[in-house]
């Protein structure tokens, strides 16, 4: 009898233990929470020669803000030209293949802000003032930018011209827009001059929005000895310290005085018309975890215009015009495959340069990298 038992027992247990493998492959395993859930972006190289399939929205920027001469015209600040729009305007020309306008461009940029004594851009040009450019001091942004495009022509109509003075400018921004050394990696000065520690009580003084993701993947081609990775990485790392006020956003000029970011002196604390760049830029690259979108995420998730925000006292303002939609459209496509509105690639007659631009980047950002998005 006990042995009958104890064999009764051991079947009993195989049974129980069977029934509970085969639950748990019945079971459907619980949903992960969407904002825990892992986030798989894309992060390849992309070439953006020919990419935007959207000939009537470059064919109206063209129209608008790019002279017979080259210029590209900031419409919303006096009519001056600076280097970020050159670049832009070189970037966009690649992009819809037109190498007439992209020379014009590229050789009015050459003539009138590449007039310093090394390899980077002055980033202003005033129409009405003389000297034209008042200022000698660059602007990163504007400098990788026109970089970034040179890289992208050389490749597009194999013309090693433009990757001469894509090499030129590159390594110009490695050896004096790059602080080494620091614990994430190399931060980006915003300007040869005026931000660094020797140049400020609170220096060094970044802006988020100059780390341009999507060329960094690209500027290896023209000078492989620059940390573009690392940059990328220091980027990411800023940006998960830069949480400020109630809503967690970065803003757009910050110190590192003490080794972590805080509200940059002289500056508005607030994410304004530089830091909406951050997360366009970030999903042009298909760089950055779920939690660094969160925040501009959160901000978006409500129904009326994008805004800007005090972080100091919360108070939002609307930008306004709806190039600045578009960055949270693809935001929310990037990161949580929404669909892009229907009107996203829709030329806009009536709003300034800088709109318009965040516009266009954003429709190159989706043709290149989130054709899922878009409406079918």
């Amino acid at each position: 009898m006990r042995l009958i038992r104890i064999v009764t027992l051991a079947l009993t247990a195989v049974l129980i233990a069977a029934s509970a493998v085969s639950m748990a492959r019945a079971a459907p395993a619980r949903a992960q929470p969407v904002e825990d859930a892992p986030l798989d972006l894309d992060a390849t190289e992309k070439k953006l020669g020919g990419a935007l399939k959207a000939p009537e929205l470059w064919a109206l920027y063209k129209a608008r803000f790019v002279s017979e001469t080259g210029r590209v015209i900031d419409t919303a600040n006096g009519g001056i030209s600076h280097s970020e729009g050159q670049g832009y305007g070189m970037l966009f020309a690649v992009a819809a293949d037109d190498r007439a306008a992209f020379d014009r461009i590229w050789g009015w940029t050459r003539a009138n802000l590449m007039v310093r004594d090394d390899q980077l851009l002055a980033w202003r040009w005033e129409p009405n003032a003389r000297p034209a450019v008042a200022d000698m001091n660059d602007a990163s942004d504007g400098d990788i930018l026109v970089a970034w495009a040179l890289v992208e022509a050389a490749d597009r109509w194999n013309d090693l011209s433009y990757r001469i003075a894509a090499r030129r400018v590159a390594v110009e921004v490695g050896r004096k827009l790059l602080l080494l050394g620091g614990k994430n990696g190399p931060l980006l000065l915003p300007a040869v001059a005026g931000f660094s520690r020797e140049d400020r009580a609170d220096g060094p003084v970044v802006n988020l929005s100059y780390w341009v993701f999507p060329a960094f993947a690209r500027l290896p081609r023209a000078a492989p000895e620059v940390d573009w990775a690392g940059l990328t990485q220091s980027g990411l790392a800023v940006l998960r310290a830069s949480k400020f006020g109630a809503a967690g956003l970065p803003s757009d000029w910050q110190s590192f005085a003490d080794g972590v970011p805080a509200p940059a002196k002289g500056f508005a604390h607030a994410f304004s018309y530089d830091a909406i760049r951050i997360p366009l830029y970030m999903a042009m690259a298909g760089v950055g975890e779920r939690p660094a979108y969160a925040p501009f995420l959160k901000l978006w998730e409500r129904s009326g215009p994008v805004v800007a925000v005090d972080l100091g006292s919360g108070v939002e303002k609307a930008f306004g015009e709806p190039g600045y939609e578009a960055v949270a459209a693809l935001t929310q496509c990037a990161v949580q495959g929404k669909k892009l509105p229907g009107d996203f690639a829709a030329p806009r007659p009536s709003q300034n340069y800088y709109p318009a631009t965040l516009q266009m980047l954003a429709v190159i950002a989706a043709q290149t990298r989130y054709e899922s998005c878009a409406r079918s």
